[in-house]
């Protein structure tokens, strides 16, 4: 009989020229994080910056509407500023304020399409990253 060993399955994540996904994710996150500060801070002190269907635009005002995108992204910013720690929560949270901020994109989507698509698309890409080679940051990412 032949000794054959089974292949050794490492414990703990190899970090691999992917892990730069992983600081592309937090790079991005900030800075979809300012767009939000951006638009909802806009939203708040200038209700007119925005315009409306006649049907009307969002399930909120502009202004309460506007704290929401100041909040997630002021979130966003301090979670993706965490994420260059290599720490496993700063990704399961910047997962979770990704997807909530691609499906809040779509109540702007009446208002600025072309904008709130560039930042769903942008949320899919962070989306990615995380989740496909999140697992290497530990290893590749801490500073």
């Amino acid at each position: 009989m032949s000794d054959l060993k089974a292949p050794r399955v490492a414990s703990t994540p190899v970090a691999t020229g992917w892990v730069g996904w992983i600081w592309f994710a937090a790079l991005v996150l900030v800075l979809v994080g300012t767009y939000n500060l951006i638009q909802g801070l806009a939203a708040i002190f200038e209700d007119d910056v925005f315009t409306t269907t006649s049907a009307g635009l969002l399930v909120l005002d502009l202004t309460a509407w506007g704290w929401v995108h100041t909040v997630v992204g002021a979130l966003q910013v301090l979670v993706g500023l965490a994420m260059f720690s290599g720490a496993t929560w700063p990704r399961v949270i910047a997962i979770i304020l990704v997807m909530i901020n691609a499906v809040a994109q779509l109540a702007w989507l009446n208002a600025h399409p072309v904008w709130s698509v560039i930042v769903i698309v942008l949320d899919v890409l962070v989306l990615w990253a995380l989740v496909v080679h999140g697992a290497e940051a530990r290893e590749g990412l801490a500073v």
